[in-house]
């Protein structure tokens, strides 16, 4: 099983160029999370503790205004949510709801501090990677917040608001 988990890690951005042995010994204490369709693997304003790789399922990123909540966009397999919490320490920014039943595994803090302590140069290539991921999101981020001041429609993700 670690081999299919340590393949999936190696595609994806926040993990490039981390060794294989590494990737290993991050994912020797992780635990495997299951959330059926309509649940929450965290919502807006909960303490973030970790972040989470998405190996099988669909999840809605959503935020809360005025009462609605606005889906952000959607993340599949392969992809990861939560990060941010690991860096800045602040509270969930969104909530992050499974659209389908969900497979992911959960990365802690601890875990990264683990790798810390056995091999400082993956762990700060992963601290690189993410800061990376994290740079690349906000890019995209400050392109539709700038074309919505100048007038034009957002094109993706498609705003969806929900009464709750």
């Amino acid at each position: 099983m670690h081999t299919v988990r340590i393949e999936l890690l190696q595609q994806m951005p926040i993990f490039g160029a981390i060794r294989e042995d590494a990737l290993e010994y991050l994912l020797e204490p992780a635990t495997s999370v299951f959330m059926q369709a309509g649940q929450y693997f965290f919502r807006e304003g909960d303490t973030a503790q970790s972040m989470y790789v998405l190996e099988a399922g669909r999840v809605a990123v959503t935020k809360r205004w005025e009462g609605r909540e606005m889906l952000l966009r959607h993340f599949e397999s392969g992809d990861c949510f939560g990060e941010m919490g690991l860096v800045d320490l602040f509270p969930r920014s969104a909530s992050v709801q499974a659209v389908d039943d969900c497979t992911a595994i959960e990365l802690t803090s601890a875990h990264l501090l683990r790798l810390f302590e056995k091999d400082l140069e993956q762990f700060a290539l992963i601290q690189m990677n993410l800061a990376r991921e994290m740079s690349r999101r906000l890019r995209m981020t400050d392109e539709l917040l700038f074309r919505t001041r100048m007038g034009e429609a957002p094109t993706t993700p498609a705003p969806v608001f929900r009464t709750t």
